[in-house]
């Protein structure tokens, strides 16, 4: 399997009328910690002290900066992910659900000689997720390359009081930045110290990190004052869907989120922002690729598990083909959506559909 060639679902190639001999190998390149999350589902309630609870459901699957890596690759980006992996069997099945499961390009990771994998243990109830994670931290030459390939866009998530020499570097090279954040830890929530900001062509936070990095009572407000920081702000505003404001038109979009039953929300975020760098890169206009990012986060919440619950052009398709053959459906709301027409295959598979659990442990038989 060449880099980045694996057909993923329906064949789909969002960028394929775009596509040039003279553009990068690499669509979107990102680097961070890759984890082995053991997922637990089927949960009631949350485990009590001193007792012993049993799950309904389990998996295991690449996390950490996989469920990203995994949500590109899905959507038929072509993908490029430098990252240490452990030198263990958690490790190497990581590797390998990646590299051979997903088609993303691992010619700048490493496996780490004596490091073992981080892993985190998630329990789903409720409509929430509880983690416990361990790990050391891998050496950093190893995990953040100073010379990234060159690429048409990169992910980075931003953090307070660092910079990321390689976000500079892929900006110099003609990369398009998106960016999120996590929690302030600090709580300071100082936009100043969001060093890489002034490389982001996209911000895309969620509504409480927005309100607190612009000091404002309003995501909708909040998305307009990072405007004026960063050419397009999109802040994710949870079961009423997401806000964008585009600072070189003065454009904005407003579109409310698909209702969902949720079993896990691990990797949402991650999905919606392989949405929306989808959308971004293929040029569709700004409220498709809102509703785009959207669609695809609230698919991905309908199964357990971050790289786990990413859907392809499959899933998509499959979703589509339903929704228009549901009676009393808005016709406003499939509107919305109708620019999935032309991308998708006439023929889509039956939803729901389901993907296999991978995990570890099983043997070939002879």
């Amino acid at each position: 399997m060449n880099r980045g060639e694996r057909q993923h679902d329906a064949g789909v190639d969002p960028l394929g009328a775009l596509r040039a001999p003279a553009d990068p190998d690499c669509d979107v390149f990102l680097t961070g910690t890759v984890f082995l999350d053991i997922i637990f589902t089927g949960l009631d309630s949350a485990p009590v002290r001193g007792t012993e609870s049993w799950a309904r459901g389990m998996g295991s699957s690449p996390g950490g900066v996989a469920n990203m890596a995994t949500a590109l690759a899905r959507l038929g980006l072509r993908t490029s992910l430098a990252a240490a992996f452990g030198d263990d069997h958690y490790g190497e099945y990581c590797w390998d659900a990646l590299a051979q499961g997903e088609g993303i390009d691992l010619s700048l990771s490493r496996t780490v000689p004596g490091w073992h994998s981080p892993v985190t243990v998630s329990m789903a109830y409720e409509g929430e997720r509880t983690m416990v994670s361990h790990g050391h931290d891998a050496p950093t030459a190893l995990s953040a390359p100073d010379a990234p390939p060159r690429a048409r866009a990169a992910v980075a998530s931003l953090a307070p009081g660092r910079a990321e020499p390689w976000v500079a570097a892929a900006a110099r090279d003609g990369a398009r930045i998106f960016a999120d954040v996590g929690w302030d830890d600090t709580g300071r929530w100082d936009l100043a110290g969001l060093a890489d900001l002034e490389h982001c062509e996209a911000f895309l936070p969620n509504a409480a990190e927005a309100m607190r990095y612009t000091r404002t009572d309003c995501p909708r407000a909040a998305a307009r004052a990072l405007a004026e920081k960063v050419p397009l702000a999109v802040v994710t505003l949870g079961p009423e869907g997401a806000y964008a404001v585009d600072s070189a038109t003065g454009e904005t979009a407003d579109v409310p989120a698909i209702a969902v039953e949720a079993l896990d929300p691990t990797g949402a975020g991650d999905v919606f922002v392989a949405g929306f760098v989808t959308g971004t890169l293929a040029d569709w206009p700004l409220a498709d690729r809102l509703a785009f990012a959207g669609l695809t986060a609230a698919l991905s919440v309908q199964e357990f598990g971050g790289s786990l619950s990413a859907p392809g052009w499959a899933e998509v398709a499959a979703w589509w083909q339903y929704v228009r053959g549901c009676d009393g459906q808005d016709p406003a709301a499939l509107r919305r959506y109708a620019f999935l027409a032309d991308l998708l295959p006439t023929e889509a598979r039956p939803w729901p559909l389901r993907r296999a659990v991978p995990t570890i442990g099983f043997r070939r038989s002879a």
